[in-house]
């Protein structure tokens, strides 16, 4: 299927359906992904066409293929330690700094949220750094969260390509990851005593509060912001500031900013921010 066979009023149909139930925006410059990954779902459902699929998304009781087809337009590309500075700077900065404040804080875990965690390599990537940085001396959860059910099962699977695992160090796989063998071969799963730390949930971002109350030293909510609007980024910044402990980070993707956004964080480095320690005078 090509962006022709994609007639407009359909495309704004998805259009207005997708950012209804995600908040995702879809530029006119997205005809022919939606286009492609509609063509699958129609396959996928024996639909005649487009057209007759769209209709078919009108019924209420087709309300899980509207999940089906959320999970058709968000983009999943990730990989381990992608865009690696954050994780480098958990590693040397924030990491240290919590040991210092956790005794007198009284702080009994570290808790981080991977906001966007599609296929789950990141907050993999983070465990890593969180279990090897820690070493022990305070315990810590991620909280993992993505929109797609479809992502979500990979990442609970936790079994991985090497190609996925091209950014990982040889020592830091061989600790964390279990090689497979004999049909398995090729393939690679992230070890039990690291999946414990992590717990996944399905959840719109925009949607309903999270099912977990404690907030957060660490907030990773990379790569989204690029697909809403500015008023959605204002709102999601102000959800995610909420959730920070005082002296709190927050990383969003390097091509991205809070540039004319309203928010009450301080800038660190580049797609690093900070919740202050206290109340502006």
């Amino acid at each position: 299927m090509i962006a022709a066979d994609l007639r407009t009023d359909d495309f704004e149909f998805i259009r207005a359906l997708v950012y209804r139930r995600s908040r995702i925006r879809l530029t006119p410059d997205k005809k022919d992904l939606v286009a492609a990954r509609l063509a699958r779902r129609v396959r996928a459902t024996g639909i005649a066409s487009v057209s007759e699929y769209c209709r078919r998304l009108h019924d209420p009781q087709c309300a899980q293929e509207l999940t089906h087809l959320i999970d058709a337009i968000a983009t999943n590309h990730t990989s381990f330690f992608r865009e690696n500075a954050h994780f480098q700077f958990t590693r040397t900065q924030a990491v240290p700094e919590f040991l210092a404040r956790a005794r007198p804080a009284h702080w009994h875990r570290l808790n981080a949220w991977s906001a966007a965690c599609s296929t789950g390599e990141e907050p993999y990537s983070l465990a890593i750094v969180l279990a090897e940085s820690l070493g022990g001396r305070l315990p810590w959860r991620i909280e993992a969260s993505d929109i797609s059910e479809r992502a979500l099962a990979t990442a609970q699977a936790a079994i991985y390509s090497s190609e996925s695992l091209k950014m990982v160090p040889g020592a830091t796989a061989r600790a964390h990851f279990q090689r497979g063998v004999g049909s398995h071969e090729g393939s690679f799963r992230v070890k039990a005593a690291l999946r414990a730390g992590v717990h996944f949930h399905h959840l719109n971002l925009l949607g309903d509060e999270p099912p977990f109350r404690e907030p957060f030293h660490l907030i990773f909510c990379r790569n989204v912001m690029i697909y809403f609007d500015p008023p959605t980024r204002e709102e999601l910044i102000e959800r995610l500031w909420r959730r920070l402990i005082p002296g709190g980070y927050l990383f969003v993707g390097l091509s991205e900013s809070l540039a004319g956004i309203h928010h009450g964080l301080e800038t660190v480095e580049p797609a690093i921010y900070r919740r202050p320690m206290r109340p502006a005078a």
